[in-house]
Formats: structure tokens, C-alpha cells, sequence
């Protein structure tokens, strides 16, 4: 019995920190999919949308923390008791998901692992069922280490993994499971390969206010780099300045540049003026804009279709331009 508790106590911990750790890569996207949530059509929770990235940041770190306290035997009663009642939540959550077929992926490991809404809520299930069984043996888990140890790694868990995802909102995910990373060919991409019942990239159309769609020619181009902002209300303005400056070296390197975004016209032509940007303004759905880059603004250039670098507006400095 005692080895049965350690392995279940080894498998829900590494579930845990896995689950958390995938998100702790791409925050941005757990807010994403927590809007989602909130949408009216789902929980109806609107007013929580605009605290969407710290909810999602207090997740995470709860999520992990949890993970690793039950692995090293840290409070185990006090953390079985947190697992219970998270696991309690997702499995509410993802049982209303899938008998209303209201959220498709859940998001639990990012944009890693894609599981169905049912396959989610068993997945829950089976948690839940081996985290009651730890809450009546919770007398067998040990400590891995020595006190002073595991009291330290529990100390450390929540800074580092605060800083982990700092550093990753102020760049973009340093791990990109997303069909838009770097080195993909965009156009093989859009084709429907054997086994797939949709391709990879299945929403990538550029729609120019004067030329209709250009999404071809601009996959042909040799030299194309795209600002991508999903919401132009949303951007910071403190970033149009390094835009305005990265663009200008970008045309003079002879590359194609565009903004890409889901905002109205309107909203193109005033950022436009005041910043005196010297490129057209492109339409794209705002959630494949999500999905192509994790911040807004973003920098993506494109050499015949293919992704050859990504960047935060921030690190626009880095950007890759031959």
C-alpha cells in the first residue's frame, strides 16, 4: 500500500507541475482561454475579463506550487486539501464545458497537449479520485528531503516561477507549440495533410481595405515583415515608437511591411497619423492574431511564407532583418 500511495503521490505532483509549467510558458494564453470562460456565452463573468492575466498568473502559481509541495512532502495535508478543492473547480468547469460544448480545449497543458472537452473531464475525474485516495493514506507521504530543504525548494517555487513568467511576458514563450513558431512554412501549413481533419494553419487570410485579400502574394514576397496587433485599444502605445523605428530600418532593407490587426479602420488610420507609420494596415481575425504571436504589439518577418523570426515589440531591437 505504502508504494501505491508514493507512485499515485509521484503521478498527480508531476500532473500538477507539468499542467503548470506549460502555462507558466505562455501566461498570455491561459488569460486567453480564462476570457473564454468569462465570455457571456460561457459563465457570463465579463467583469473579470480585464483580470484575466493576474488570475491566470494566481493559477499558475497556485497550480505548480500545489504540484511540487505534494512531491517533496511539503505540508502534505495542507496541499492535499488545495488539490482537492482546484481539482473540485476544473472538474466543474470541464464537465460544463463538455455537456454544453461550451469551450472546445480547456487549455490544462497549453497549447501542448490537446484534449477533447470530454477527454479533459475524465482526465478530472481521475484526479480527483486518486487525490481523495492521497487525502485518506496523506500519513504515508514523507518528506524526499530534509526539513530545512523542502522548506527551502517550497520557499523558492512561487518567486521563481513568478520571475519565469515575467521574463516570458516581456519576450514571447520560449517554447512555441503553436502551429506559428519559427521555421514554419506557412503555405504547407494552410494544406490539408492525411489524418488531419483541418490543417494546421487554417485561418491566416490578410484582407487589404483597397486590395481585398492579398494573402497569396504576400507569402510569394521574399521580404515581408508584419506588425501584428490584435486589438489596437488594447496595444501599448508606448511601443508604436520602436515600431515606427523598426519599420523605417525595414523598408529601407527593401522588405514589405504591414500592420495586422481586427481593429476598425478608423482606429488604423489615428494610430497611423500619430506615429507617422509608413505602412498599410492589413485585417486578420483577432484570435488566429493571438495565436500567431503572444503580444500586441507583435513583430513576425516572413521570407517567401516562412516564419524566420518572432519577436515582442520590446525586444524589436533583435529582430532579424538581413
Amino acid at each position: 500500500m505504502k508504494y501505491l500511495v508514493q507512485l499515485i503521490r509521484i503521478l498527480v505532483g508531476f500532473s500538477f507541475v507539468s499542467s503548470g509549467f506549460l502555462k507558466m510558458i505562455d501566461p498570455l494564453g491561459t488569460s486567453y482561454k480564462l476570457e473564454e470562460y468569462f465570455n457571456p456565452s460561457v459563465l457570463n463573468l465579463e467583469f473579470l475579463v480585464p483580470y484575466a492575466l493576474l488570475i491566470g498568473i494566481i493559477l499558475i502559481l497556485i497550480e505548480t506550487a500545489l504540484g511540487v509541495f505534494l512531491l517533496i512532502g511539503f505540508k502534505s495535508k495542507w496541499t492535499i486539501w488545495g488539490l482537492f478543492l482546484m481539482t473540485s473547480l476544473f472538474l466543474f468547469l470541464t464537465w460544463y464545458s463538455a455537456y454544453y460544448n461550451k469551450v472546445t480545449d480547456c487549455g490544462c497543458f497549453g497549447d501542448a497537449i490537446k484534449l477533447t472537452p470530454w477527454e479533459t473531464f475524465y482526465k478530472n475525474v481521475v484526479l480527483f479520485i486518486m487525490i481523495v485516495f492521497l487525502g485518506f493514506k496523506s500519513s504515508n507521504i514523507f518528506n524526499f528531503f530534509n526539513i530545512s530543504i523542502t522548506k527551502w525548494i517550497a520557499f523558492l517555487v512561487i518567486p521563481l516561477s513568478l520571475y519565469f513568467m515575467y521574463f516570458t511576458l516581456l519576450s514571447l514563450p520560449i517554447i512555441d507549440f503553436r502551429p506559428y513558431k519559427i521555421g514554419t512554412n506557412i503555405t504547407e501549413g494552410m494544406k490539408l495533410k492525411e489524418g488531419e481533419y483541418i490543417p494546421a494553419i487554417h485561418d491566416f487570410i490578410l484582407e487589404s481595405e483597397v486590395s481585398g485579400d492579398i494573402t497569396n502574394p504576400i507569402l510569394q514576397d521574399k521580404k515581408v515583415l508584419l506588425v501584428l496587433i490584435y486589438d489596437l485599444q488594447k496595444s501599448d502605445k508606448n511601443s508604436f515608437d520602436k515600431i515606427k523605428e523598426i519599420t523605417d530600418i525595414a523598408v529601407s532593407k527593401n522588405y514589405k511591411v504591414y500592420g495586422v490587426s481586427a481593429s476598425l479602420p478608423e482606429d488604423f488610420n489615428e494610430i497611423k497619423s500619430q506615429y507617422q507609420l509608413n505602412f498599410e494596415f492589413l485585417f486578420n481575425d483577432g484570435t488566429t492574431i493571438k495565436t500567431m504571436i503572444r503580444a500586441n504589439p507583435g513583430l513576425m518577418v516572413l521570407e517567401k511564407g516562412i516564419i524566420v523570426d518572432k519577436r515582442n515589440w520590446i525586444d524589436a531591437g533583435k529582430l532579424v532583418l538581413n
